[in-house]
C-alpha cells in the first residue's frame, strides 16, 4: 500500500509539472452510474449510484488526446428487494478524438480494483403489537452482508462514449463501461457475471 501511495504521488507531481508547462490539463469529475450485472443473472436489475475522481488530458495532436482517469465507482445490481453494492477504484485510459473543437469520441480500456462488496437485504419477523393485547405484527429490517471474498478483486473492460469540453474547462461526458472479466468468485459455482455501467459525468479542468 505504501508503494502504491508513493507511485500515485509521483505520477501526480509529474502531471503537475507538465501542466505548469501547458502540456496537459488536470481536473476532476463526478456523475451518476446506472449499473447492472450481465451474464448468468436473469433477475439482475439496475442500480443507480455515483462515481468521482481525477482526470488528466494529454494532447498528442490537434485532434487526438489521451485521457487517464482515477475514479471511485460504485456499481452492482439490484434483485427484487436485495441490492449488491460493488465499490471499485477504476483506472480508465481513453483515446479522445475531437470531431470538432469541443466534441470528442472516446474509447479505451480500464482496470478496476475492488474495494468492497456488500449485499443489503430485507428480513421479516414477528413482533408483539403494543396497541393490541398479545397480537403480533410483521416487521421488516435491513441487513448487510460482506461478500467481498465472493467477488474477484480485479476487473477490466472497455469504455466507449462521447465528451464535450468547453473553453472554460467545464466538460461533460456520457459513456458505457463494458466489463470483460468474470466478476464472480463464488466457490463450487460455474456462474459468471460481468459489470456493465452507463455513466453521465460533469467535470472541470482547473490546470
Amino acid at each position: 500500500m505504501k508503494k502504491l501511495l508513493l507511485s500515485i504521488i509521483s505520477v501526480t507531481l509529474m502531471f503537475q509539472s507538465y501542466a505548469q508547462k501547458g502540456e496537459i490539463q488536470l481536473g476532476a469529475k463526478a456523475g451518476l452510474n446506472f449499473a447492472t450485472l450481465t451474464g448468468d443473472l436473469d433477475d439482475a436489475k439496475g442500480r443507480t449510484s455515483f462515481h468521482l475522481g481525477g482526470i488528466a488530458e494529454i494532447p498528442m495532436t490537434d485532434k487526438l488526446s489521451i485521457q487517464p482517469e482515477l475514479l471511485f465507482s460504485s456499481q452492482g445490481a439490484t434483485f427484487d428487494s436485495d441490492a449488491l453494492s460493488l465499490n471499485y477504484i477504476n483506472v480508465p485510459i481513453l483515446a479522445k478524438y475531437y470531431v470538432t473543437e469541443e466534441l470528442s469520441l472516446e474509447v479505451g480500456p480500464y482496470v478496476g480494483y475492488l474495494l468492497s462488496a456488500n449485499i443489503k437485504y430485507e428480513t421479516e419477523g414477528d413482533d408483539l403489537n403494543p396497541n393490541t393485547s398479545g397480537e403480533r405484527s410483521s416487521t421488516k429490517a435491513s441487513e448487510k452482508e460482506d461478500v467481498k471474498d465472493d467477488i474477484k478483486s480485479l476487473d477490466f473492460g472497455l469504455n466507449v462514449g462521447l465528451g464535450y469540453k468547453m473553453p472554460s474547462g467545464l466538460n461533460f461526458a456520457a459513456r458505457y463501461v463494458l466489463g470483460l472479466a468474470n466478476a464472480s468468485d463464488f466457490e463450487n459455482s460455474s456462474q459468471e457475471f460481468k459489470n456493465g455501467v452507463f455513466q453521465i459525468s460533469i467535470g472541470y479542468f482547473f490546470l
